[in-house]
């Protein structure tokens, strides 16, 4: 009787259970159809309302299309308006850290003085050494410019700028070599410590001499850098001139003998050397250097020689010093300042050209065949001061 009762009570609770459970699932039934009954008349009435965008998005996406073919065509017009810059429009984009590093400091404190007075010429003097002029060439802008002064009986700060200007123009020309006899076979050296632009301050060198009509040989004497000859043959490849070449390691005398005399069995009217990169504490590569002038001097003494220092600008007051040292090791004639662009230390060619008394004969301001140019004084100075 009692499991009857139990029977009866259990089914009667599992009826109770599954008659909530249908409850359950027709809510949970019920529910979704209600949610989207109440949200589809929307969406309903957007897609209807929609129906004739696609052929309006199609059209738009066509003009779209349409614009992005026509920009390339825009971008192409706009290249050579770029390529066709002049060398001085690139000199003077290349400077333009040491325009900011330099003249905007200078016009910063004629602003905020009026009078030529010691106040002046102090901060003056400040921004001309902080610049990379150095001391020597600083003192000396700054009595040129206490003594234009008084000559001109200049009173305002804003006449400063054109001062100093006229001092660093004036002082590049006076160093300036002219080159007497322009028919006779030269011999231009190429030396500087590695790393400073020298392979291809060569090969650019090369196809300048090359595009103004004369015939140019290079001897790759620097046989002791890894892939130095193989770099060196590729910038000849680009400026379309011979190389004379060896294996590395072997004696880079041998290549500028063999260079020589190739050049004046070809009547080569000018013969570029490359040199192993030196530094003046290096005995055994300065002992080298002698020996390749003792080889062109016994085999090519009535050519020309040149000696050119390549520098690196972006190094500041460390390629005066370099400068300084080979100097005295050798007798440099000229100077090549490369990686201009880019570098708020282009003010160090001042310096080394005031107190070495050495000409800039190339600048360099960009990474381009033709990106290595001759140099102008008033070019120069005003791409910096304008």
């Amino acid at each position: 009787m009692f499991n009857f009762f139990k029977r009866k009570k259990d089914k009667d609770e599992d009826e109770i259970k599954k008659e909530e459970i249908e409850k359950t699932e027709e809510f949970e039934d019920v529910e979704p159809e209600e949610i989207y009954e109440e949200a589809e008349p929307e969406e309903t009435e957007d897609f209807e309302e929609s129906e004739g965008e696609p052929e309006e998005f199609i059209e738009e996406f066509e003009e779209i299309e349409e614009i992005e073919e026509i920009e390339p065509e825009k971008a192409e017009v706009e290249k050579p308006e770029k390529k066709g810059l002049s060398f001085f429009e690139k000199l003077k984009e290349g400077l333009s850290k040491t325009k900011r590093n330099l003249t905007e400091q200078i016009e910063s404190i004629v602003f905020r003085h009026r009078k030529i007075d010691d106040d002046f010429l102090e901060e003056l003097e400040e921004i001309l050494i902080t610049s990379d002029m150095g001391v020597e060439t600083t003192m000396d802008i700054i009595e040129y410019i206490k003594s234009e002064t008084r000559k001109r009986n200049l009173t305002d700060t804003s006449e400063i700028k054109d001062v100093i200007k006229e001092y660093l123009i004036n002082m590049l020309e006076e160093n300036e070599e002219k080159i007497d006899d322009e028919n006779k076979q030269r011999v231009i050296l190429i030396v500087g410590v590695n790393g400073v632009g020298k392979t291809t301050s060569i090969g650019k060198i090369a196809y300048r001499i090359k595009q103004s009509g004369k015939s140019v040989i290079v001897a790759a004497a620097d046989t002791f850098r890894a892939a130095a000859v193989e770099q060196l043959k590729e910038w000849c490849s680009r400026a379309g001139v011979d190389i004379i070449a060896s294996e590395q390691g072997s004696d880079p005398g041998s290549v500028i003998f063999d260079a020589v005399n190739a050049a004046k069995a070809r009547k080569t009217d000018v013969l570029i050397c490359d040199t192993a990169g030196r530094l003046h504490n290096k005995k055994n590569l300065m002992n080298e250097l002698s020996k390749i002038f003792k080889i062109i001097d016994r085999e090519f003494g009535d050519a020309k020689l040149d000696v050119y220092l390549v520098i690196d600008a972006t190094t500041g007051q460390n390629g005066l010093i370099q400068a300084k040292l080979f100097s005295e090791t050798c007798s440099i004639n000229g100077l090549i300042l490369t990686k201009l662009d880019g570098t708020a230390k282009g003010g160090i060619a001042f310096p080394i050209v005031n107190e070495l008394k050495i000409p800039i004969k190339y600048i360099g301001v960009g990474e381009k065949i033709d990106d290595l140019q001759d140099f102008n004084a008033t070019d120069f100075v005003n791409a910096i001061f304008e």
